[in-house]
């Protein structure tokens, strides 16, 4: 997470010689930006932010305010702990530990949790759910296809922030008698789908949904060669159908660790090269993008123009014995 813009506390006016008013004046102007009640920043700073570090801004503004010791959960734990979300309107959520229902409050959503065995981490000076918890949380709450991602994610070393992997044993152990059968339902389904080899959160969500259509589960970061080698590494890989499929996401074209010491047109350029090679070896390429996995139907429909193939109904299968 870069550094985010400081906040201005209402309360805190005095110190910086402003009055009600000139708040108000500045907020109308657009120099201030009011985040939650009685907080403030930048609102150049604010702008230039993407929608997930608006959201952290948001958690730590009700961090500023709310009076009680507050364990953030779910989307904002994982806003504090680096992990991926599906969305960008999500409210700022915390837990309550009175089991009347949850509730809304001063703009933060609340949820119940029993404290017993419950186990609270500090990440970026915030309290919240452990990773463990968290992605369960996750998994328990929203759709599948939203939750893979986060789940994915944990399976895999996090080299930024020096955390190890997670099994899914570790999130089979989580479950426990935290949940629901129903929510315990949901959850093992999302472990058992969930795979390190997913390289991002737009291929998590494109496996889901890929899932949810009935495809064939593809490869995942298949190694492709050419009469010249190793052309490089297909997201995902239909080899019977000779078919590709590429997410597109912004990040190998202005991320360090995806550049590789190229500019971003340099990125543009090795990429669109790499997949003229893959086309030369018969297959199919299909490209999509954040803009595609939010419209519905629409990855669905890419995928089966391409070629993609489907999974055969269980009526459809036969078995060694049956077969002519």
């Amino acid at each position: 997470m870069p550094d985010l813009p400081p906040l201005l506390l209402s309360r805190d006016r005095l110190l910086h010689g402003l009055t009600p008013d000139e708040l108000a004046k500045r907020v109308k102007a657009g120099t201030l930006v009011r985040i939650r009640h009685g907080v403030y920043t930048d609102g150049g700073a604010w702008r230039r932010l993407k929608p997930w570090e608006q959201y952290r801004l948001r958690i730590q503004a009700a961090a500023e305010t709310l009076e009680k010791p507050t364990v953030f959960a779910r989307h904002s734990a994982a806003s504090a702990w680096g992990l991926p979300t599906i969305g960008q309107h999500h409210p700022v959520q915390a837990l309550t530990f009175k089991n009347d229902g949850g509730r809304s409050r001063a703009g933060v959503s609340r949820h119940y949790a029993a404290p017993a065995g419950l186990q609270v981490a500090e990440q970026e000076g915030l309290l919240v759910t452990g990773r463990i918890r968290t992605v369960l949380d996750l998994a328990a709450s929203i759709p599948f296809a939203e939750a893979v991602a986060p789940i994915d994610h944990v399976l895999r070393p996090d080299r930024a922030r020096r955390l190890p992997a997670l099994t899914k044993a570790d999130l089979e152990a989580g479950i426990g008698s935290n949940y629901s059968a129903a929510a315990g339902r949901r959850i093992r389904a999302v472990i058992a789908f969930a795979d390190p080899a997913s390289g991002s959160a737009g291929e998590s969500l494109s496996r889901a949904l890929m899932h949810l259509a009935g495809f064939e589960a593809p490869v995942l970061q298949q190694p492709m060669y050419d009469r010249d080698g190793l052309a490089g590494y297909a997201d995902f890989h239909w080899k019977r159908s000779k078919v590709v499929g590429e997410f597109d996401g912004e990040e190998k074209y202005v991320k360090p660790e995806y550049l590789k010491g190229m500019t971003s047109s340099q990125a543009v350029v090795a990429e669109k090269n790499r997949e003229n090679r893959i086309r030369a070896t018969g297959f199919t390429v299909v490209r999509w993008d954040w803009a595609d996995l939010m419209e519905p139907g629409r990855l669905e429909r890419m995928l089966t123009a391409a070629g993609a193939p489907r999974r055969r109904t269980r009526s459809a299968v036969l078995d060694a014995q049956t077969r002519p």
